[in-house]
């Protein structure tokens, strides 16, 4: 058996971690002015947020073609895989994760095995990075699909936009509705439904930034301080590094048992949440599912976060 791993643009792993663990990209299209980007490719995390704030014309998004996805899927045929993993993101922002599915029922010379991790950016590279792991500490696809769902169960976010029209505009939101006329009198908190759908919704309201900051960090601590496993975090941003900054200072200062990390919102899901953005995610971390001499622990059920 041998398995190869393939994601979507969306997780922004970093180049380092690609390479390391042999994870295989597949860019989301951008769509801008009649021209198609490829998600940091063809632009860069920098050049799109100074393109988008200056833009008459906004960009959209579309998903990776039945096409493409195939050209991908010969790679690993070629190179003598027998089990591919496509981990995409959240099947309720993107219609690419059934795309996979139709796909892995067609698909004869390779085992394809979709995983839908309701997430984007930090989580989805979350389930990535564990997977990739898995596989190369030996673990069978069996033990690495078990163990992405065990991790999308402790998974959770929270985030922040400067401006909902991009959400709303985009379709992304589900309770726009609820937010009509208060657009520009609030600081929305925003979380995405990991745990059914994937969608994104808007949980909170806040007047100020720094009571929705206080707010953002009474979930993380009600959520994540009676889980009877260790928790890591992402603080991530669109383009804002001394808000981002700010966050990791604070969050490392009042949660030490904890681990964090930083990463970015790039450019295909910059177009639906805007610059400024900043988020934070959160799960069991990653080191727990392997014990002292980083082999893999089977059986691991952990606690679901009731958010």
């Amino acid at each position: 058996m041998k398995i190869g791993i393939l994601t979507d643009s969306s997780a922004y792993l970093t180049t380092e971690q690609c390479k390391k663990y042999d994870i295989g990209v597949i860019p989301i299209p951008i769509v801008w002015d009649g021209k198609t980007y490829r998600d940091l490719i063809d632009i860069s995390y920098k050049d799109f947020y100074k393109k988008l704030a200056n833009a008459t014309v906004l960009p959209t998004t579309s998903e990776p073609s039945v096409g493409e996805f195939k050209k991908y899927v010969n790679q690993y045929i070629k190179n003598n895989y027998t089990d591919l993993i496509v981990i995409t993101l959240s099947s309720g922002l993107s219609g690419f994760y059934n795309t996979v599915v139709s796909t892995a029922k067609e698909e004869k010379r390779i085992n394809i095995h979709p995983f839908d991790c309701r997430i984007t950016c930090a989580g989805q590279a979350d389930a990535v990075l564990l997977a990739s792991r898995l596989i190369q500490s030996g673990a069978n696809v069996d033990l690495i699909m078990h163990d992405l769902v065990d991790l999308r169960n402790t998974m959770d976010v929270r985030f922040m936009v400067d401006n909902l029209n991009y959400l709303k505009r985009t379709g992304r939101l589900s309770n726009a509705a609820s937010f009509v006329g208060t657009l520009f009198k609030i600081k929305p908190i925003l979380s995405i439904d990991v745990q059914k759908t994937g969608h994104i919704s808007a949980i909170a309201k806040e007047r100020q930034y720094k009571r929705a900051y206080i707010h953002v960090q009474a979930d993380f601590k009600r959520l994540t301080q009676n889980m009877p496993y260790p928790i890591q975090s992402t603080i991530f941003d669109a383009l804002d590094p001394k808000r981002r900054d700010e966050w990791l200072e604070d969050y490392e200062r009042k949660f030490p048992a904890d681990k964090f990390y930083t990463s970015i919102i790039g450019p295909v899901v910059g177009v639906h949440v805007g610059q400024h953005t900043i988020a934070m995610i959160w799960c069991r971390n990653i080191n727990s599912y392997f014990n002292k001499d980083g082999n893999p622990i089977e059986n691991i059920n952990s606690k679901t976060v009731n958010d």
